[in-house]
């Protein structure tokens, strides 16, 4: 999002804290890159789980007051009240984008805790945005009611298609996991978290694999925590040898995997954007996804993908509908990489976020 404002000839600057950061994260985020964008990273210290970070305040308070306007993420958290009192002392207007946390499957986990965020600051920086930023309708739908008539916008997250232009070479996946050769793999590509539906997709490839015994379930991307609960469900279900545990895959390995899958799944319980989604349709990977993703009814809208509520007969009725229907599978999976290009092209998302900065800063 950054590099894609700054190519319209903004000066733009990232201010984080390492949270959750390795060294050689914090140490790649922060490196000088050729993108036009300053990248300040600020070690957080106690309480962690507030994120603080002394430093990065202390640069905000210099950084805010020459800026033409803020946009500040995510919610609950040190950098979320420090940022929004610097842009009220120096009258800075800020865009805030919740990025899922007032979806009411999210918002009432830890929910004392957040009440008394809430009533330290949290509402007040609700109250005081210049607009609350959501990726979808949807999510902004679903949080009308904790957002006390703070006005809202509407720009998707998108992606660089110029690293979708060349794809690797049909079967990459599949030499590269010669013991996947000859299945039909169902991909599920995203942080191994308890909100992403393994609970529903594990016993939904279950019970689709007693009718199609070539069908894969292969499980790629960084351990939430959840991992070994996700294990027990396949367990549990009998599958266990039928399931492929991959961690994390990135770049060519990463497209190669959407290239070659039978299908992308993504039964998530709440998912304000998902970008793995989007990913998956520029590589021409029909998708599964639940009516909880928030781009569901764009994905639906289009062609692209089977959408159901998270619901494990469903989830494995659309399992071997594209299992068993390869044609409608491509047909699915060019429309969405048409989607992708029409409305997911961050090129194109730059322009929108530069109209909403400029009515922002000018108001």
């Amino acid at each position: 999002m950054a590099a894609a404002v700054a190519a319209r000839g903004h000066a733009v600057s990232i201010y984080t804290t390492d949270r959750d950061m390795s060294q050689s994260e914090r140490a790649a985020i922060g490196a000088p890159a050729d993108d036009g964008v300053e990248r300040r990273v600020f070690r957080q210290h106690w309480p962690r789980q507030f994120a603080a970070s002394f430093d990065l305040g202390a640069a905000l308070e210099d950084a805010i007051p020459k800026a033409d306007i803020v946009h500040l993420h995510s919610l609950y958290l040190y950098h979320v009240w420090k940022a929004a009192s610097a842009c009220r002392r120096s009258k800075v207007a800020y865009l805030l984008r919740p990025h899922g946390s007032l979806d009411p499957f999210l918002r009432r986990r830890h929910r004392l805790r957040k009440s008394l965020v809430e009533l330290a600051f949290q509402n007040r920086v609700i109250r005081e945005a210049a607009a609350l930023h959501w990726t979808a309708e949807d999510e902004m739908r679903l949080a009308a009611p904790y957002t006390f008539g703070a006005p809202g916008v509407v720009v998707p997250n998108g992606l660089d298609l110029r690293g979708f232009a060349g794809m690797p070479a049909p079967g990459a996946f599949f030499r590269a996991h010669p013991a996947l050769a000859g299945t039909k793999p169902i991909l599920f590509l995203s942080r191994i978290n308890f909100k992403k539906g393994l609970d529903v997709l594990v016993p939904a490839f279950a019970k689709a694999l007693a009718v199609d015994p070539a069908l894969r379930l292969v499980i790629a991307g960084p351990d939430d925590g959840y991992q070994k609960t996700a294990e027990g469900f396949a367990a549990s279900a009998g599958v266990s040898d039928k399931v492929v545990w991959l961690g994390m895959l990135s770049g060519e390995a990463k497209k190669a995997a959407f290239a070659d899958c039978t299908a992308f799944a993504l039964p998530s319980w709440s998912e304000n954007f998902g970008i793995a989604i989007v990913e998956a349709m520029a590589c021409k990977a029909p998708v599964i996804i639940s009516d909880r993703v928030n781009i569901w009814r764009e994905i639906e809208g289009a062609g692209a993908g089977l959408v159901s509520p998270p619901d494990i007969d469903a989830v494995a009725a659309h399992i071997l509908l594209l299992a068993g229907d390869r044609p409608r599978a491509k047909r699915m999976g060019e429309a969405g990489r048409r989607l992708v290009e029409e409305r997911y092209d961050w090129a194109k998302i730059a322009l929108d976020l530069e109209r909403v900065y400029a009515k922002l800063a000018d108001a």
